[in-house]
């Protein structure tokens, strides 16, 4: 009898970490963060696009070692949700398109534009973008056939996928919606939350003035319509008065 010693591909473990941080740095995190909720508020109306950050993805069933965690990544085409991992074979063998890296002092030029350009050009990305804020450098890659090629002008780039345009603004990426909007910070949102707040709360206190104006218009309407009766009134007590005392009141000029 021979026993089984290799395992099934079931049995195989497949980390959920890959023990390495999200963000060396507060700006490194402000990047990734600011590039994950912009795109996944861009869409959020579209069930069927899955947006991620830092997440390990595992493109092979059975090699666990062969492995990958974007700072970001997008798959068009998958549903929203919470993963653990993103396991291409569970996900109707979808890869992630669009990958973004934000580099930090303890990344190497080799780690990411040669090894992570050789794992999402052999794992079918159509579009990989890199961007170095220590050194204020852009750098982007798009599919052709079989390689990721260069992008030879990133700066107002828009993306075949995303639909998203690349600038830099000073020394810092900026990254823009198709409506021309920028991409917020967390801060940012919070202020323009704010804002929005502030100047609803201006056009409310404006409505509850005019609201109230109108009202006092009202009730000067209603006390000039009562002094008016209340005139016709006394008018009409005297001259039945007058009549009571054998007095015409037509020989008098009212």
């Amino acid at each position: 009898m021979v026993q089984q010693l290799t395992s099934t591909t079931d049995d195989i473990f497949y980390p959920e970490s890959d023990g390495k941080p999200l963000a060396d740095n507060t700006l490194q995190f402000e990047l990734i963060t600011t590039i994950k909720y912009g795109l996944e508020a861009q869409f959020k109306d579209d069930p069927n696009v899955f947006v991620a950050g830092d997440l390990l993805w595992y493109p092979e069933l059975g090699k666990p070692k062969i492995n990958q965690a974007p700072d970001v990544m997008v798959v068009v085409g998958r549903p929203k949700g919470h993963r653990r991992s993103y396991k291409t074979w569970v996900e109707d063998n979808m890869n992630p398109q669009v990958v973004f890296e934000i580099a930090s002092l303890t990344n190497t030029i080799k780690e990411l534009e040669e090894d992570k350009l050789k794992f999402y050009q052999n794992h079918e990305v159509e579009e990989y973008y890199l961007f170095d804020p220590n050194r204020t450098k852009l750098k982007g890659w798009l599919r052709s056939a079989e390689k990721l090629e260069p992008i030879p002008q990133m700066l107002g780039w828009v993306s075949p996928r995303l639909g998203i345009t690349f600038e830099l603004v000073g020394s810092d990426l900026v990254l823009y919606y198709p409506n021309g909007e920028p991409f917020a910070t967390y801060l940012e949102i919070i202020e323009l939350k704010e804002l929005a707040q502030q100047q609803a709360e201006k056009e409310r206190q404006r409505a509850e003035q005019a609201e109230e104006l109108l009202e006092v218009e009202r009730l000067e309407k209603e006390q000039e319509r009562q002094r008016a009766e209340q005139a016709e009134a006394s008018l009409q007590a005297l001259l039945e008065q007058l009549k009571a005392k054998g007095i015409d009141p037509e020989q008098f000029e009212l």
